[in-house]
C-alpha cells in the first residue's frame, strides 16, 4: 500500500469533490454533502483517493442509492452493508471515488465525527500517518484492522 503527501493528490481530489458535490446538489437537493477520509484532514497522509459522506432522511435512503447508481455509481462488495449505510463507488475518475450514504441521525455520522477530531488536533494527524507509514507492507486486512482501532480510540477520547 502506498501512501502519498497532499500535495501530491490534493488538488485532484478536490477538484473531483467540488465537481461532484455541486452535481450532486443539483440532482437532489436535500442532500448533505461533505469531503471525508484522509484527503479531507489538512496535513494527512493518502492513497490518493477520495471520499465523500453523503447524509439523507431514512426515507430517502433507498432513493439516494438509486440516484447514485443512474451517475455511474455502484455499491462495493464486501463492505457492512445495512439499512442505514452504504457504500457507493464509480470507475469514472482516474482516482478511487467512494460514497458513504448514511442515514440521518445514526452511529454512522462518526465520519464526520472523526474527520471533524483530527482536524482540531495536530497531534492525531501525526499519530495516523504514522499508523499508515507503519501498516505499508501489511496485508490489507490488518490494516483495516489497525486503522479501525484507532479511529474507535480517537472517537472514544474525551
Amino acid at each position: 500500500m502506498e501512501f502519498i503527501e497532499q500535495a501530491e493528490y490534493l488538488p485532484r481530489i478536490d477538484a473531483n469533490f467540488n465537481e461532484l458535490h455541486e452535481h450532486l446538489l443539483s440532482i437532489s437537493p436535500n442532500l448533505r454533502v461533505e469531503h471525508i477520509g484522509s484527503s479531507s484532514i489538512p496535513g494527512a497522509i493518502s492513497k490518493g483517493d477520495l471520499d465523500i459522506f453523503i447524509s439523507v432522511a431514512r426515507e430517502e435512503f433507498n432513493r439516494t442509492i438509486q440516484l447514485l447508481t443512474t451517475i455511474g455509481f455502484y455499491e462495493k462488495t464486501n463492505t457492512l452493508r445495512t439499512e442505514s449505510l452504504r457504500m457507493m463507488v464509480t470507475d469514472a475518475y482516474e482516482e478511487d471515488v467512494a460514497i458513504q450514504v448514511v442515514a440521518n441521525n445514526t452511529e454512522f455520522e462518526f465520519f464526520i465525527d472523526f474527520r471533524d477530531k483530527l482536524r482540531s488536533n495536530p497531534r492525531l494527524v501525526s499519530e495516523y500517518n504514522q499508523l499508515k507509514i507503519d501498516c505499508k507492507y501489511l496485508p490489507h486486512d490488518e490494516y483495516r484492522s489497525i486503522k479501525s482501532a484507532f479511529i474507535e480510540s480517537v472517537l472514544n477520547e474525551s
